[in-house]
């Protein structure tokens, strides 16, 4: 089911939103800012349901924003630059293993999205180079496989302590950002999240809100930071409770994420 929305931040342009599903479990999402005609597809997990987006919104598509290499988040690419003559932005570290890239960006770096300034955050882990993205002023952010509502990306390329550093870049964005995250992964990472975190309310009454929303075939996604914040246990191995489930109480914080990636690992 696809569905849109819009945000408006300080002294920008409103952004419009249109997250719509591709392939088995993926989304994508359409980002516009009408008032400077620019359309962007956050990743292109597959060129056709693209287009159909695209069509249905009629907003055009001028830009893709690559978070990753991935082939269920650039096998559209190619298809799509054809078509539409996009301007595909991509990670630095990973420009080898994208070919269709246009414009490579990495840790620190702005572009100007018509009335909008992106942030370019590095959160490797789930691959060497992927990257992030923040739409700060309208609270908005696009996180690709690092992050997903109650859990994170697989570590493919990456170790714990890489992964959680990245994870803990995300942690500091305003906790009013929406998140936009790649894959429908929320109903079984909210089954794992109480074996590890199971005297959280807060989660208990996410997880009852999540399985409503599946049986109803309704997405889980966006989520927002402050939800992710509470519930969510890949981004909060400090709290004490989840400690002191695991027994870690004196573990660092990337110790503690990484039994708790190891433990999801083997769910």
């Amino acid at each position: 089911m696809s569905q849109s929305t819009s945000a408006t931040g300080p002294s920008t342009t409103s952004l419009e939103l249109h997250q719509f599903p591709c392939r088995s479990d993926n989304y994508c999402v359409l980002v516009r800012d009408a008032e400077a005609g620019v359309t962007a597809a956050i990743d292109a997990p597959d060129a056709d349901a693209v287009r159909s987006a695209v069509d249905q919104t009629g907003w055009g598509l001028t830009h893709i924003l690559t978070t990753h290499h991935h082939a269920d988040h650039t096998a559209g690419n190619s298809a799509l630059k054809e078509a539409y003559g996009c301007h595909i932005v991509g990670p630095a570290a990973e420009q080898a293993r994208i070919p269709t890239l246009d414009e490579t960006v990495g840790e620190g770096d702005t572009f100007r999205f018509g009335g909008h300034t992106v942030e370019v955050f590095d959160t490797p882990g789930h691959t060497a180079g992927h990257i992030s993205y923040l739409f700060r002023a309208a609270r908005i952010g696009f996180t690709g496989d690092t992050l997903f509502s109650l859990g994170c990306g697989r570590l493919f390329e990456g170790d714990a302590q890489t992964m959680w550093q990245s994870l803990a870049k995300i942690r500091a964005w305003p906790r009013d950002t929406t998140i936009y995250c790649g894959h429908e992964y929320t109903l079984a990472n909210a089954r794992f999240a109480l074996t590890v975190d199971p005297s959280n309310m807060a989660l208990i009454e996410r997880a009852k809100e999540i399985e409503a929303l599946r049986e109803a075939g309704k997405p889980t996604l966006p989520t927002t930071l402050a939800r992710e914040l509470q519930t969510n246990p890949f981004i909060r191995p400090d709290a004490p409770e989840i400690r002191a489930e695991l027994g870690m109480q004196s573990a660092e914080d990337w110790e503690v994420f990484a039994e708790i990636r190891r433990r999801k690992d083997a769910a």
